[in-house]
């Protein structure tokens, strides 16, 4: 029996991928409705593909997850991870941190950064289940407004690779 996730190839993105990434990124980050607008368009993912690289997991030629992870000395950092909504629940978030951290370790990188929102503690425990604790907090400067007078921190977490 051949499963869902092992029909899923995993690459590097480029610039053609950019319209269907932004799609799916903005689709998987809905859910944020504390944000004025959406997540991201290419110009904001061209920018950030400069500073590190986004994996893209397809399925029959079409994105249904992807991450972007950033080399820091021996740290790396994820984030931007996204699933389409419509393969949710199908193991494709982890495979993508997977996909991450085996980037990361690939380059020398002896630890795994991530920054989880606070108004997304519902993440927290999933993360923690993949092995990331705790380390501090940061500032969180969102690339869109947020809206009324919603207060955001950034949550870091960490996991030795």
């Amino acid at each position: 029996m051949v499963r869902w996730i092992d029909q899923v190839t995993i690459r590097a993105a480029n610039a053609e991928d950019l319209p269907a990434l932004v799609s799916l990124i903005n689709r998987a980050f809905a859910i944020e409705t504390f944000i004025d607008g959406t997540r991201t368009d290419a110009e904001h993912l061209s920018e950030t593909k400069r500073k590190g690289d986004v994996l893209v997991a397809e399925r029959e030629g079409k994105a249904v997850a992807c991450v972007y992870v950033e080399l820091r000395g021996e740290r790396a950092y994820f984030g931007m991870l996204a699933v389409d909504p419509a393969q949710k629940h199908q193991g494709l978030g982890r495979l993508m941190t997977t996909a991450a951290e085996n980037f990361g370790r690939n380059h020398g990188c002896k630890h795994m950064d991530i920054n989880v929102l606070s108004l997304r503690p519902e993440l927290l425990p999933l993360y923690r289940k993949l092995g990331y604790s705790e380390i501090g907090t940061e500032e969180f400067h969102p690339t869109r407004p947020l809206k009324g007078d919603v207060q955001c921190h950034c949550i870091v977490m960490s996991k030795p690779l």
